[in-house]
């Protein structure tokens, strides 16, 4: 039973690295347009079991890890932005508030190619952001960090500047809770410290 990463994220990469587990990853394009009115958490679940579901048809025998991340602010979901211009307005939006990030995370475990469980639950963070210049933005902007972040920026980067404060996991707002992932491992029976390389 092999553990795969349905996740083209290079910080997911990084942060299941931490567990010390063999993984690989496998990515797929999904559509992540949802219709009608849902809850963000809902939000987060759904993309990240769809991705996981899409990686799962072509697989044998895995776990399969799903995951998706958002940003909430007054009510409103911000994804990544689709220019410079949406990265201005989001980070406009967020700077001297708080917000929520909500990351999604999906397990598919797939036996002799058929899927034989899944699990979908997220994870809630609320993080502070300190008022920010127009100057400062468009400068952070113009680094081309924002651009394939949630919300328009990364708290692992330069981004970890803007930040006042956190209450909630770290890694939840990077794009995967740790703690939450091991817990649903755990609960799915997978044999995750078996394969431990301590």
């Amino acid at each position: 039973m092999e553990i795969v990463l349905a996740s083209s994220s290079p910080r997911r990469r990084e942060l299941l690295a931490h567990l010390k587990v063999d993984f690989r990853v496998q990515t797929s394009e999904v559509s992540e347009e949802i219709e009608g009115l849902i809850e963000p958490g809902e939000v987060v679940e759904i993309l990240s079991l769809r991705k996981a579901a899409k990686v799962a048809e072509e697989e044998k025998n895995a776990w399969v890890i799903g995951a998706d991340t958002i940003v909430v602010q007054g009510g409103r979901i911000l994804g990544k932005p689709s220019d410079p211009a949406d990265a201005f307005a989001m980070l406009s939006r967020l700077q001297g508030t708080r917000h929520q990030v909500f990351s999604g995370i999906s397990l598919i475990e797939v036996r002799d190619g058929e899927v034989k469980r899944s699990l979908s639950r997220h994870a809630i963070t609320d993080v502070w952001m300190n008022p920010l210049s127009d100057q400062r933005m468009n400068w952070y902007i113009e680094t081309g960090e924002p651009m394939d972040k949630a919300g328009s920026y990364g708290i692992q980067g330069y981004g970890a500047s803007f930040i006042k404060k956190i209450e909630g996991c770290y890694f939840n707002v990077v794009g995967i809770s740790l703690s939450l992932l091991v817990d649903m491992l755990e609960a799915c029976s997978c044999p995750l410290f078996e394969k431990s390389k301590l």
